[in-house]
Order: C-alpha cells, then structure tokens, then sequence
C-alpha cells in the first residue's frame, strides 16, 4: 500500500482501508510501497512542521530484515555512519543514533518465513533522526546488504505495538501530541 488517498498508478491506497476518514486526513512521514509499519494520518496540517522541519529531530525506529549475516564490522561501519547518495547524485553520511543486530521479531513474522528459514538473513533496530529519500535501503546497501523487509516501529514514544497490518487506531489529540513529543 502506499501512504496516499489519490494515485494515478494502479497501486492499493489508503482510501480501500477500512476506515471512515474525515476530509483533509493525509499521511505524515510516508512509507513507499515496498515497507511497512507505523504510519501517522491527521488532519492537522501543523503536524508535518511541528514533527519534522521543527528544531527539536524526532527519533524513528525501523526494524530492517536484510539478506545474509551482517557481521560486527559491518555493523561498525553503520555505527560509524555511512556515504549515501541523495538528491542530485549528492554524497551524503547517514549517521544512525542507534543501530543494533536483533533476534527475528516474532511480531512480524510471515508465513512464507517458514520455507525460507535456510536464507541466512540478519534484523537489525535502526533508530534515526533524520529521512532521507530511501535512506535505510541506501545504508544497508552501502554496507553490501540487500534490505528485504523494512518495518517502521516507532516515532518518538508513538509506538506501532501490535496493531494489525490496515488497521487504523484513533488516538486524542492530547495522548497524540504527548506521545509524538510535540509542544503545540
């Protein structure tokens, strides 16, 4: 699905959830079609500059699944931080505020898994503060992985839990702004 209401592809939309959305709803912090996980919908158009173009970086946590073993040196470069290319061909170091190797989170796990547990395949917690287009994909790459499933787990104290793939849960404006760490 990809994190929009109006496509002119022929893709799956936010709009075939179902869920009754108040005009105006749209999607802060996107997730392309090939990821997963929490994904903020408001009516508030203060949102998007309050969370991302604020002084204050808001922390976002992924879990990625990337292809074979990543090794303690490899996981040091992305500690490190890592040159990515972004906008215009531009070298970019994509520093991560944290970034560990974790077990397989059984949360997430997929029926097809089960046929494929002789793929070796490593999960990493990748928290960052900053989104760069594909950033997450473009660092696992630069350390010579292939990101197979990318998950989003959090933003800030905002945390995806156990809530259902297409299930939209409505919180207050209060616990929102709380939770997202936002001072409106």
């Amino acid at each position: 699905m990809v994190s929009q209401f109006v496509s002119p592809d022929d893709v799956v939309l936010l709009n075939q959830l179902d869920f009754n959305f108040p005009e105006g709803t749209h999607a802060i912090g996107r997730l392309d079609n090939h990821s997963e996980g929490l994904l903020i919908l408001t009516t508030d158009k203060r949102v998007t500059r309050l969370l991302f173009n604020s002084d204050t970086p808001h922390i976002r946590t992924y879990y990625v699944q990337v292809k074979n073993i990543v090794t303690e040196e490899r996981l040091q470069q992305l500690k490190e931080g890592v040159t990515i290319k972004i906008e215009n061909g531009e070298d970019y170091l994509a520093k991560p505020t944290d970034v560990s190797i974790i077990p397989s989170p059984l949360l997430f796990k997929r029926d097809s898994e089960e046929f494929q547990h002789h793929i070796p395949n490593t999960w990493l917690s990748i928290t960052l503060t900053e989104g760069k287009f594909h950033q997450i994909r473009k660092m696992v790459a630069a350390i010579h992985h292939r990101c197979r499933r990318l998950i989003r787990v959090s933003i800030e104290d905002l945390l995806l839990e156990d809530l259902p793939a297409g299930k939209v849960k409505e919180l207050s404006a209060e616990e929102f702004f709380r939770k997202l760490k936002i001072k409106v």
